[in-house]
């Protein structure tokens, strides 16, 4: 008998065999997916409004929310013409805590020669001002490119230990091509930061320079950073500088740079003695410190407690911060003059005009800003 398999008989295809006893499986498929991802309507969520309004800002800043304080010098520093009245607002409201809490705070300008450490110098001495029961805020101003317009902004990456700190709060900030090495902001950051309860300022500017006026303008007490042992000590800074300044801190004196800084602040020391009288009555000197080894902070933070206890005590304290006020008052009258004039829609329309015509050569510089000028001034009769 064949064992061939007849196509045609009615036992084809084989019958399934009633128990499983195949090694071929086969799964149920899975379920098609919907061609519209199932979380998209998240993406329309309506979310909170990052710009909060006045009230709002100020009752964190008030809190000592350093989130919020941060979000608020945002806005105090943002050039969008749009945040400028908002801008007021949380000013103003500031002012009026400062008014009524009658808190007599430090600020203090810290500047220096390039490799100084001032960076390194703040975090330190940063830490010692906590722990001495203080609340810090540092400002720090990093340069701007003066291709790119942009900033690094790393002081905070380098002062770790610092902005883990409770009672610290860091900010940096981009020069944008202010003199100085101040931001043209940096008046009214000081204001948010001592509304917020910060009863120390460092205001770290970008390195000396010949318009260090608007630090000192802005600050009780001026701080120089020196580095011993870069040649000729004294040729390392303009002598404005050194006649702005309260203290000298000869920096990095640990290890074999000891006996250096040692020679450098008596130098230093004796440079001070031959300046007039300051008028605080303050008597300027120089110390030695290192971020390194701790050495010289305590003697720096006595300084400079003696200082405002002096300077308060004969009322010098008051003369400055009224000093500070009518500098900064100008300095806003010409910001809000600038920024009206480049705001102008005439002007707007007429810059690049203007602009093309010097770069062509067809019109001097001081032409194409008299006309530029006139524009305006004939903007505003109207």
């Amino acid at each position: 008998m064949s064992n061939k398999i007849d196509a045609t008989t009615e036992d084809w295809p084989p019958k399934k065999s009633k128990t499983n006893d195949t090694a071929l499986v086969v799964n149920d498929g899975v379920n098609s997916q919907p061609t519209v991802n199932p979380y998209i309507k998240n993406f329309f969520v309506k979310k909170k409004p990052s710009v909060l309004t006045a009230k709002e800002y100020l009752k964190g800043i008030f809190a000592g929310d350093r989130a919020i304080l941060g979000k608020a010098i945002t806005i105090i520093e943002s050039s969008n013409p749009a945040h400028r009245a908002l801008a007021k607002e949380i000013i103003i409201g500031c002012q009026e805590k400062i008014r009524k809490s009658k808190v007599r705070t430090m600020r203090i300008g810290i500047t220096g020669v390039p490799g100084a450490g001032k960076s390194t110098f703040i975090e330190a001495f940063g830490g010692y001002i906590t722990g001495a029961g203080h609340k810090l805020a540092v400002l720090a101003v990093d340069p701007s490119s003066e291709r790119s317009k942009g900033s690094i902004l790393g002081d905070k990456t380098r002062m770790e230990t610092l902005t883990k700190d409770p009672n610290a709060f860091i900010r940096p900030s981009p020069s944008a091509g202010s003199l100085g090495g101040v931001t043209r902001k940096t008046r009214e950051t000081i204001l948010l930061c001592e509304a917020a309860g910060y009863d120390v300022i460092f205001i770290e500017t970008v390195g000396v320079g010949q318009s260090e006026t608007a630090v000192h303008s802005m600050s009780d007490f001026f701080l120089l950073l020196m580095l011993s042992g870069a040649g000729d000590d004294l040729q390392g800074i303009k002598r404005g500088i050194m006649e702005m300044s309260d203290l000298i801190a000869i920096t990095k004196a640990d290890g074999s740079n000891v006996e250096k800084a040692e020679g450098a602040k008596a130098l230093y020391a004796n440079a001070l003695h031959l300046f007039p009288p300051t008028d605080s009555g303050w008597v300027p000197t120089a110390v030695t410190s290192s971020a390194v080894t701790k050495k010289g902070l305590p003697e720096i933070l006595e300084k400079i407690d003696a200082y405002f206890k002096l300077v308060r005590k004969n009322g010098y304290y008051d003369i400055r911060r009224r000093q500070q006020a009518k500098y900064w008052m100008y300095e806003h009258i010409n910001e809000t003059l600038k920024n009206d004039f480049y705001d102008n829609p005439k002007i707007e329309k007429a810059l690049q005009k203007t602009e093309d015509q010097v770069l062509a050569g067809q019109i001097d510089s001081f032409m194409a800003a008299e006309q530029l000028i006139d524009i305006y001034r004939q903007e505003e009769k109207e």
